[in-house]
C-alpha cells in the first residue's frame, strides 16, 4: 500500500507514526498546501488527512485511491458524495478527545472564575510583598457550586461537562441546537432563557446552518453581568465582532479555544478589547492531550486494518 499523510504536524511530533509502516510505504508531509494536494495523493492507495481538503477533482485524478482516513471526528474537509460515487471509503475517528475537551473546558472556566492572571501578576510583580497583608482579596473569585451552568449542545462532550459541573455543585440547563435532543436528565431551555439564566455557559455543538452566528449582538446582551462564556465547539458559532463590542461595554468573562479564522487574524477585534484579563484564547488545543492524540492514531490504525480485512 502507498500511504500518504498530508498534515502530520497537526498531530504533534511526539506520536510514533512508524506504526503505519505495517501497512506499506509512508509518505509523511508535515503540512500540505491546497495547490500541493493533488500531486501528493495521485498515486496513493490510502490518504490520511486532518484538515487538508480533498475535493472531487483530486479524487478523480487519484485513480489508485481506495481509503481516506480523517484524523478527526469532523468530515467536512472531504467531498463525501464524490468519494461514495468513486467507491472510495472515508473513515473518521470519533470520541477520542472527549476527556481532553472536558478537562480543557474546566481549565478555562477555573482560570477565568479565579482571576488567575491578576493573582499571578500581583505576586510576581512584588505588589503582594509590598502590601504587608497575608492575602489579597481585591479580586474575589466565586465558587461553581450553586451556579447555573448552561450547555449548548448536549452530545457526548456536553453530557460529560454536565457531569463534572454537577460534581462541582452546579445546576445544569441546556439548549439543543437541532431541536431533537430534548429527552435528558437535564432541563431544556430555549436559547434566550439559557443565556439569561446561566452564570457559566459552555458551547459544545458543531458549526452548521443552525449554529452559524448563533451567539451574536442580538442575544449577547442577555448574558448576566459577570457571566462566563466558553466556546469549545467551533469558531463561527459566536460572532467575534459582536463579542468584542459587548466585552468592551460591560463585565463578561470569555474563554475561546476555537475561532472563525485559525490561526487568529492579527486584525481580530478580540485582540484589542479593553480588559484582556477577562478573555482567554487558546490555539484550538482542547482536543489535543497526549492521550487523545494517541487514541486518535490508534483509531486511524484500526480503520486501516478493518478496511484491509474486508
Amino acid at each position: 500500500m502507498n500511504i500518504v499523510l498530508l498534515d502530520s504536524k497537526t498531530l504533534g511530533e511526539d506520536l510514533d507514526l512508524t506504526v503505519l509502516l505495517q501497512f506499506g510505504e509512508l509518505a509523511n508531509y508535515a503540512t500540505t498546501q491546497k495547490e500541493e494536494t493533488a500531486e501528493r495523493i495521485e498515486d496513493a492507495n490510502i490518504v490520511i488527512t486532518n484538515k487538508v481538503v480533498i475535493t472531487r477533482e483530486m479524487m478523480e485524478e487519484a485513480t489508485s485511491l481506495k481509503l481516506i482516513c480523517i484524523a478527526a471526528t469532523g468530515m467536512n474537509n472531504v467531498d463525501l458524495e464524490a468519494a461514495k460515487s468513486l467507491n472510495i471509503t472515508v473513515k473518521n475517528v470519533s470520541g477520542y478527545s472527549t476527556t481532553s475537551v472536558v478537562q480543557h473546558t474546566f481549565t478555562m472556566a477555573l482560570h477565568l472564575i479565579g482571576h488567575l492572571p491578576y493573582h499571578n501578576r500581583v505576586v510576581k510583580s512584588g505588589a503582594w510583598s509590598q502590601s504587608k497583608l497575608f492575602t489579597d482579596i481585591s479580586h474575589p473569585f466565586s465558587e461553581i457550586s450553586g451556579k447555573k451552568w448552561g450547555i449548548i449542545g448536549l452530545g457526548e462532550i456536553g453530557k460529560s461537562v454536565a457531569l463534572v459541573a454537577e460534581a462541582f455543585g452546579a445546576t445544569i440547563n441546556y439548549y439543543s441546537t437541532s431541536g431533537l435532543n430534548k429527552i435528558n436528565d437535564y432541563h431544556h431551555s430555549n436559547l434566550d432563557e439559557l443565556l439569561n439564566e446561566s452564570d457559566i455557559l459552555s458551547i459544545h455543538c458543531p458549526l452548521n446552518e443552525h449554529t452559524k452566528n448563533l451567539i451574536n449582538g442580538s442575544n449577547l446582551k442577555l448574558l448576566k453581568e459577570g457571566a462566563v462564556l466558553l466556546n469549545l465547539g467551533r469558531g463561527g458559532i459566536i460572532n467575534e465582532v459582536d463579542l468584542a463590542e459587548e466585552m468592551n461595554k460591560r463585565e463578561l468573562y470569555v474563554g475561546l479555544d476555537v475561532l472563525e479564522q485559525e490561526p487568529i487574524a492579527p486584525s481580530n477585534p478580540l485582540l484589542s478589547i479593553i480588559h484582556q484579563d477577562r478573555l482567554l484564547i487558546t490555539p484550538h488545543i482542547a482536543w489535543s492531550s497526549k492521550e487523545a492524540r494517541a487514541t486518535l492514531l490508534n483509531g486511524i490504525v484500526e480503520n486501516i486494518q478493518n478496511f484491509i480485512d474486508k
